[in-house]
C-alpha cells in the first residue's frame, strides 16, 4: 500500500508526455496489420495474445511507446517483447496514437472461464496480508476495469493464459515497465497455485 501511495503522489504532481491526438478511424486502417494476432476489432482468438479491445487509451500508448523503445535500445530500456517490440520499431506518435484510440473504441468480448479456483478471488479481493501481497482490488477495482487517471489498466475478461503469462514475467522481473515496480513487487510474492487461480479468477470478471 505504500507503493500505491507514492505512486498517487507521484502521478498527481506530474503531468503526462504530451502525445498526438489519436485518430480511431486511422488507427482502424493501421490495425490491419494486429489483426492477425489481435483480431480485427482487438478481441484477439489466441488466448497467449491479449484483448486490448476496450483497454484505456493511455495504457495503451504508453506500452506501444515501451515497445518501441525496447527496439530502439536493444531491450535496455522500455518493454522487451520478441513479438512486439519489432512491431512497434517503426510507429510514430501518431501511429501509437491513432492504433490506441481504434481500439480503446472498441468492446471487449467477455471470457467463457469454468471451474474458477476460490483461491483466485481470495487474492484478487483481499490478499494475504501474512506473505505482504496486496489484493488486486485495490488498483483494478471489483471487476478489473482498472483505473484510468492512475494508469492502472482494465485485466477483467482478459485471457486467462495471457495473464499468466504476464504475472510470470513480472514475478522474474523479465517484465519491468511497471509503474514503480508496483506489479513485480507483489508477483514475486506469488507462487505457481497462485498465479494460476489468479489468472482464471481475473479472466472471468465482467
Amino acid at each position: 500500500m505504500k507503493k500505491l501511495a507514492i505512486a498517487l503522489s507521484v502521478l498527481a504532481s506530474i503531468s503526462s508526455p504530451v502525445m498526438a491526438e489519436g485518430n480511431a478511424e486511422a488507427g482502424k486502417t493501421k490495425s490491419i496489420v494486429c489483426s492477425a494476432c489481435h483480431g480485427v476489432d482487438g478481441n484477439s482468438m489466441i488466448d497467449m495474445y491479449p484483448k486490448i479491445a476496450g483497454q484505456q487509451e493511455g495504457y495503451l500508448e504508453k506500452q506501444l511507446i515501451d515497445l518501441r523503445k525496447a527496439a530502439h535500445t536493444g531491450g535496455k530500456e522500455g518493454r522487451n517483447d520478441p513479438m512486439m517490440s519489432p512491431m512497434a520499431a517503426a510507429l510514430s506518435d501518431q501511429d501509437i496514437a491513432d492504433l490506441a484510440a481504434y481500439y480503446a473504441s472498441q468492446t471487449q468480448t467477455s471470457a467463457d472461464v469454468s471451474d474458477v479456483p476460490a483461491l483466485g478471488e481470495q487474492l484478487y479481493k483481499g490478499g494475504d496480508m501474512t506473505r505482504g501481497i496486496t489484493a488486486c482490488i485495490a488498483c483494478h477495482g471489483p471487476s478489473g476495469k482498472g483505473m484510468e487517471a492512475a494508469g492502472y489498466p482494465m485485466i477483467g475478461g482478459q485471457h486467462a493464459n495471457y495473464i499468466k503469462i504476464q504475472l510470470n514475467k513480472f514475478h522474474d522481473t523479465s517484465r519491468n515497465n511497471d509503474l514503480n515496480g508496483m506489479m513485480r513487487d507483489v508477483a514475486k510474492k506469488l507462487n505457481s497455485d497462485d498465479i494460476e487461480a489468479l489468472s482464471k479468477y481475473i479472466s472471468s470478471l465482467k
